[in-house]
C-alpha cells in the first residue's frame, strides 16, 4: 500500500448480521467516529436503491451514527456533479452496499466522485462495501466465473476502484463455493493476493498493510507466489488449472495478516494498526 494512505477499509463478504450482534456493522460505525460519525451510504451498486438504501440508514442509525446519508448515483452525470462530491466531504465513513459491482465501476470510475472516495480515503475516511462493494474495492476485481474445478476461461475480472493493490477479493466465498475461481484468478497473476471472505465476515485493512478478520465465519488468503508449475499460459477452454504449490491461510476473527509480507500472525490480536 502507497505510505500516504491513512484511511481503512472494511471489506464484508455480504449477508452481514443485521439483526442479532451486528459485530461488523458496529465496528464501521465506531471506525467512523461512534457517536461523531458522519455516515454516507452509496447503493450505486443495487437496483432497488431506496429499499437498500432505507435499511441501512435505519441500521447505522440504531447503531449510534450522528447522521447518514444515501447517496442513490444510478449514472456518471451524477457522479460528475461537484455538489455530490461536496456531500462527500463531510462523511466520517463510507458505504457501499451489495448488487453488482460493475456497476459500480462503471458508473463512478474515472468520474469526479471517484476521485473524491480516493482523497477522502488517504485522509483517512474509512470506505466499507458489502458482497459487489467488497469486490470494487481492489484493483482488479472478479466480476463473474463457475464454481468448482478452476478453468481459466470461466473467469472474468475487470478494473475495480483501485483502493486496495495487489489484491485480488471474492465474497460469499465458502458459501458459494468460490476457491476454485479464486484460484484461477491468482493463476492468472501470482504476484496477486487472494482473499476470499466468507458471509457475515470482513477484513479491516489498516494503512500500514496489514488486516484483522471481524465477523463470524472465516478468511481465506491464497498465495500462488510460491508456485513452481503452472498450465495457465497453456490451457484452452474447458481444460482444468495445474497450480503447485500454493500457500494457503484460514483465518478467523481477531487474526491478523500482514498483505506485504505475506505472512499471518500466530497470535489472536484484536489492536489496530
Amino acid at each position: 500500500m502507497n505510505h500516504y494512505v491513512e484511511g481503512k477499509l472494511l471489506i464484508i463478504g455480504g449477508a452481514e448480521d443485521k439483526k442479532g450482534e451486528c459485530k461488523i456493522l458496529k465496528r464501521f460505525i465506531q471506525e467512523a467516529g461512534g457517536r461523531e460519525s458522519r455516515v454516507v451510504v452509496l447503493t450505486a451498486a443495487t437496483e432497488l436503491p431506496e429499499q437498500v438504501g432505507s435499511e441501512y440508514k435505519e441500521l447505522f442509525e440504531n447503531l449510534g451514527a450522528a447522521e447518514v446519508q444515501v447517496l442513490d448515483i444510478a449514472e456518471r452525470v451524477s457522479a460528475n456533479r461537484e455538489s455530490i462530491s461536496q456531500e462527500l466531504q463531510k462523511a466520517t465513513g463510507i458505504f457501499f452496499t451489495g448488487g453488482d459491482q460493475l456497476r459500480i465501476t462503471g458508473i463512478l470510475g474515472g468520474t469526479r466522485l471517484g476521485r473524491t472516495l480516493h482523497n477522502l480515503y488517504q485522509r483517512g475516511v474509512i470506505i466499507a462495501g458489502t458482497s459487489a462493494g467488497a469486490s470494487a474495492m481492489s484493483d482488479t476485481m472478479i466480476v463473474g466465473g463457475e464454481a468448482g474445478t478452476p478453468k481459466k476461461d470461466t473467469l472474468t475480472m475487470a478494473p475495480g476502484l483501485g483502493l486496495l493493490h495487489s489484491v485480488v477479493v471474492d465474497q460469499h466465498f465458502a458459501q458459494r463455493g468460490r476457491i476454485g475461481r479464486l484460484l484461477s484468478a491468482i493463476a492468472q497473476n501470482p504476484y496477486v493476493l487472494g482473499v476470499g471472505i466468507d458471509e457475515d465476515t470482513s477484513i479491516l485493512v489498516y494503512s500500514d498493510g496489514h488486516f484483522t478478520v471481524v465477523g463470524n465465519q472465516t478468511v481465506t488468503v491464497v498465495d500462488a507466489s510460491p508456485t513452481m508449475a503452472s498450465n495457465v499460459s497453456e490451457i484452452s477452454p474447458g481444460q482444468a488449472l495445474v497450480l503447485t504449490p500454493v500457500l494457503m491461510h484460514i483465518l478467523s476473527d481477531g487474526y491478523r495478516f500482514d498483505l506485504k509480507r505475506r505472512a499471518a500472525s500466530l497470535s489472536e490480536t484484536l489492536s489496530g494498526g
